[in-house]
């Protein structure tokens, strides 16, 4: 992996990391492993890793049943200071849609803090040819949640929160 702080202010910057591989359910395990070596080195819990890693696998299932042909599944991750960003795409026949009904849908809500989908074309998707050429895209975002004790006192549901001395 490159080096994600900044020379002069140390703070991590935004890294950007494309993978392109066939739309084969043979290949779908090296995304997921992906997902999870990058997530791991951005000090996300292992619960939220297991969450990317299973969020990525259902996403890219479901652009590989509406990809056209052998066209391949693109997939780029963005890790910035708060998070992670993954634009996963596929190209399509003109007029065709990422399915959003099913448990497979639910079950990406339910794992990362935002999940869009829908139709768009090369011209504006991360990594795309800037072509017209149709495609289905989901976009995963998980924040990265980095806590403190003080964090931990705060959130507690009960405000009468005592500290042994």
């Amino acid at each position: 992996m490159v080096d994600t702080t900044g020379a002069a202010t140390g703070e991590r910057r935004t890294e950007r990391l494309e993978l392109r591989v066939p739309t084969s359910p043979t290949q779908l395990p090296a995304v997921r492993a992906m997902t999870g070596d990058l997530a791991m080195r951005m000090d996300f819990d292992l619960d939220a890793v297991e969450d990317l890693r299973l969020a990525v696998d259902e996403a890219c299932a479901t652009l590989s049943s509406v990809a056209l042909g052998d066209a391949p599944l693109t997939v780029v991750f963005e890790a910035a200071r708060d998070g992670l960003r993954i634009d996963a795409w596929v190209p399509t026949a003109a007029g065709v849609d990422v399915p959003r009904d099913g448990f497979g849908w639910a079950v990406l809500h339910t794992l990362v803090d935002t999940v869009e989908a829908g139709p768009s074309n090369q011209a504006t998707v991360a990594a795309g040819s800037g072509e017209s050429t149709p495609v289905a895209c989901i976009t995963l975002v998980k924040k990265l949640r980095r806590y403190s004790a003080i964090d931990a006192l705060t959130e507690q549901s009960d405000p009468d929160v005592s500290v042994a001395r």
